[in-house]
């Protein structure tokens, strides 16, 4: 499986650069979503802008275990680049209501310093 991974300080953008989505490449998808989280980025954004094809809402189900994971540690998992010929499995497979779900990657990085920021205003008030 090919992806790339753009490490950043308070997120990760994970690449998938593949033309298929399949369950060929979604075990190695998962584990990088293990590693990452294991090394302590609880922020991850998917780029799936590579992608052109995904026949099977199964094969999906890695982006449940990239969200499980970002939320079990208090962060926020945002799938970005979704083309429309995916957009319609996602629908079916009701993904897109537990998963957040932007256009763009610059999108997905807005959302997640806005996170970070209300959890840092949020933190102080509760302190003072």
């Amino acid at each position: 499986m090919k992806f790339s991974v753009d490490k950043h300080e308070k997120y990760v953008v994970l690449k998938l650069e593949e033309p298929k989505f399949t369950n060929d490449n979604t075990p190695a998808l998962k584990s990088e979503f293990i590693l990452l989280n294991t090394e302590g980025y609880r922020n991850i954004v998917l780029d799936l802008s590579s992608v052109k094809e995904c026949n099977d809402s199964q094969d999906l189900s890695a982006l449940l275990v990239g969200d499980r994971l970002c939320k079990a540690a208090d962060g926020l998992f945002v799938v970005c680049g979704v083309n429309k010929t995916i957009a319609p499995i996602i629908q079916m497979s009701n993904l897109h209501q537990s998963i957040t779900f932007v256009n763009k990657l610059d999108e997905a990085t807005d959302l997640i310093f806005m996170e970070e920021i209300e959890k840092e205003l949020r933190g102080g008030v509760d302190k003072g």
